[in-house]
């Protein structure tokens, strides 16, 4: 939301007495409305331009998916066979695809979830940046190679949608370009909040509170712009505050706070035990236990010899990995075969299927490959993390990520976020035209509409304006890109309004 509910102002050196609203005085929200009001005009001004570059592109990339699917419909798609080669012979195919001479080594294979689809087997690339793997498409009825691309993240975003969710991120400006990222979710829940008081408190006064979330009929000009600015931000309002919450879970400087906090309060994600060893593992298949204790030391992932397995050892043990995995419970069609990190490590499966409802069976095993040495034919589970093992607030952190990324509802979610991101650019451009509206010439081509009044914090009682100060030295230290921006904003006003007073003297 930006500016809205703007009055003109009286002089700038001085501000008007309070409006009374009873013979007893002035009420506490009379007192605080023109800081909340003048707090919304510059914050809408100034960051509205961030806001509207993050809510465009967070509705391009709700859009993405889809748009990836037709792009890519070559390497994503096949037409479906009868019979499906064993996942070991599709790695296989796409370790001769990638030849002997390569500098890739292969991280993971994602079995294709239909018989139309491809699987995706993943090779690190020093060439890629960070986050970024190697996919190579596999045609899983024919062993067919159908291409090779670069994928990011966990989503395994393709190419079109990498350079989207970049842009959407950081503006392709690396780490730095994350501020604007971070500035537009900070002030967006304050925004909403403010726009929502100024717009709800309007409407009491004018007895039409019932009215707040209907257009106001028979308006026109600055009126009706207002009307439409308010209505929509208050139908809003929980999409934004979602969306300001979830968008700093990601955010450089309010991000760490967010993993402290969890950290203090044990809300961290559990994760799946990958370490070899004698340790005692979690729930093992199916709610049994598993232990470490049939190990070798380097089961599965070197020979007694302490030789390294090479890559096709290592491509012949995806089958009855996933195998075991699907055993201990893991029933989504969209899981990633993860390889060992080093030879004390085990093999880890993780579901990446991230829709509602979540899978009530494991979200993450941790499997041990046959061995030879080890005496077993078999791969072995010694440790599962199951979904509803997650404390609450890491399940609501999952779900909050998942929804701000579009892939919790599947497309339903997709369509509120564009609902979202088309309210969040009218309402930019609605608060912009008040602006323009209320200039104070109309004759003036290139007039803009006077700030909203300057020193309305002396209104405040004592107790009232030490309240105001607590409360936004705690959001800023919790936010502190809005901390560091509501700083410059101050100075800057203190600078503007004593360059007014001295040539007003």
């Amino acid at each position: 939301m930006t500016a809205s509910h703007l009055t003109p102002p009286t002089a700038p050196t001085a501000p008007a007495p309070a409006p009374a609203t009873s013979a007893a005085g002035p009420s506490a929200w009379s007192r605080l409305r023109p800081l909340v009001l003048r707090l919304h005009f510059f914050a809408g001004v100034l960051v509205a331009p961030f806001i509207l570059v993050a809510a465009v592109t967070g509705g391009l990339y709700a859009v993405a998916p889809q748009v990836e699917q037709v792009v890519y419909d070559h390497e994503l798609h096949v037409a479906p066979s009868a019979t499906a080669l064993p996942l070991d012979a599709q790695v296989s195919a796409a370790l001769t695809a990638r030849g002997a001479g390569s500098e890739s080594t292969l991280l993971a294979v994602r079995p294709a979830p239909t018989p139309s689809d491809t699987t995706r087997v993943l090779f690190s690339d020093p060439s890629l940046g960070e986050s970024y793997r190697l996919a190579v498409f596999v045609d899983p009825g024919t062993g067919e190679v159908r291409g090779q691309l670069p994928v990011y993240g966990t989503s395994g975003s393709l190419p079109l949608r990498a350079w989207v969710s970049e842009l959407h991120r950081n503006l392709h400006l690396g780490e730095p370009g994350r501020v604007y990222s971070e500035l537009a979710a900070s002030w967006l829940a304050v925004l909403a909040v403010s726009g929502l008081a100024l717009w709800t408190t309007r409407r009491v006064t004018s007895h039409r509170l019932r009215r707040t979330l209907l257009l106001q009929r028979g308006t026109t000009g600055r009126a009706r712009t207002r009307s439409l600015h308010g209505v929509t931000g208050t139908w809003m309002l929980l999409g934004l505050l979602a969306l300001s919450a979830t968008g700093l879970t990601w955010s450089t400087y309010a991000g760490e706070r967010v993993t402290a906090l969890r950290s203090a309060l044990a809300w961290e994600t559990p994760a799946v035990d990958t370490a070899l060893g004698d340790a005692t593992a979690g729930a093992g298949a199916q709610g049994s236990t598993a232990g470490h204790e049939d190990h070798t030391s380097m089961a599965g992932t070197a020979g007694m010899d302490g030789s390294t397995p090479s890559a096709a050892d290592l491509a012949a043990q995806t089958t009855s990995v996933l195998a075991a995995a699907r055993a201990a419970g893991l029933d989504s069609a969209q899981v990633e075969v993860e390889l060992p990190a080093d030879a004390t490590s085990t093999w880890k499966v993780d579901e990446v299927h991230r829709s509602w409802p979540e899978q009530v069976g494991s979200a993450a095993v941790a499997v041990d490959a046959p061995t030879a040495e080890g005496g077993r034919p078999s791969a072995h589970v010694v440790d599962v993390v199951r979904f509803s093992d997650y404390p609450f607030m890491a399940k609501m952190a999952r779900w909050g990520i998942d929804a701000h990324s579009g892939s919790l509802f599947g497309l339903a979610n997709q369509l509120v976020l564009l609902a979202l991101a088309a309210g969040i650019t009218a309402s930019v451009l609605w608060g912009y035209r008040m602006w323009w509206q209320r200039r104070p010439d109309r004759s003036t081509r290139w007039g803009v509409g006077r700030p909203a009044q300057r020193g309305a914090h002396r209104w405040l009682p004592l107790p009232a304006l030490v309240v105001v100060l607590v409360v936004t030295a705690a959001v800023a230290w919790a936010l502190p890109v809005l901390g560091v921006s509501l700083a410059l904003f101050l100075l800057v006003d203190a600078v503007t309004g004593a360059v007014v007073r001295t040539r007003t003297t």
